[in-house]
């Protein structure tokens, strides 16, 4: 009887191992940019060094469902950065098995965080967590952390730093989801000041009715 328990143990264990659900991600770059928008999310405190970069969009009909930050520890009296950058993780219909991730321009500083998640629905707003210019000679950081709250209400923070203050909500994506990311860079600054990230904007997309 011992024996026969075991087989059937081990069975269980094979057929569990089969069963299991594998999840692919695919980093979507440049590639899908001409996806149609119907409008961007901003928020009024991001600083004011570097520029503009490139949008990164998810697939058509894929949406923001998740995220992670890449961010810099504190330096203890070196040069902090504090948030690097940002990565949205796109899903579609709920399928969470076959994702794609957009970033647009990141900085060089830091580790990647572990991806956060909405249990059920898509990203649809967002917060920055900004540290004001520090003057001439203070170590300027800019964007130290992000939230995002979900369309099925829950909020999601960064593992960023605490230095600064939150912005006010953006304007809530609504039938749709947050689509599409582009950041405001610093350039690396070889030995002086580097503030790295300093603002983001993110793109609204409508879900098509069916």
């Amino acid at each position: 009887m011992a024996s026969l328990l075991t087989v059937v143990a081990v069975l269980a264990v094979v057929s569990g191992g089969l069963c299991e659900e594998k999840t692919f991600l695919q980093r979507a770059g440049r590639a899908f940019n001409s996806r149609q928008y119907r409008s961007l999310l901003t928020v009024n405190n991001g600083e004011k060094f570097g520029n503009w970069t490139w949008p990164e969009m998810c697939p058509d009909g894929f949406f923001a469902v998740g995220f992670s930050v890449r961010v810099e520890s504190n330096q203890y009296g070196g040069d902090d950065t504090a948030l690097n950058g940002i990565r949205l993780i796109c899903a579609k219909d709920g399928n969470r098995n076959f994702l794609y991730s957009v970033e647009s321009h990141t900085g060089y500083f830091g580790e990647w965080s572990h991806p956060q998640y909405c249990p059920t629905g898509v990203l649809s707003s967002f917060q920055l967590r900004v540290e004001p210019h520090q003057g001439l000679f203070g170590d300027d950081t800019a964007v130290t952390n992000v939230k995002f709250r979900c369309s099925s209400n829950p909020m999601l923070e960064g593992p960023g730093m605490t230095w600064g203050e939150y912005s006010h909500w953006s304007n809530e994506c609504k039938d749709g989801g947050i689509c599409g990311i582009e950041t405001k860079m610093e350039d690396y600054q070889w030995a002086l000041d580097d503030s790295s990230l300093n603002d983001v904007r993110f793109h609204c997309c409508s879900q098509k009715v069916r």
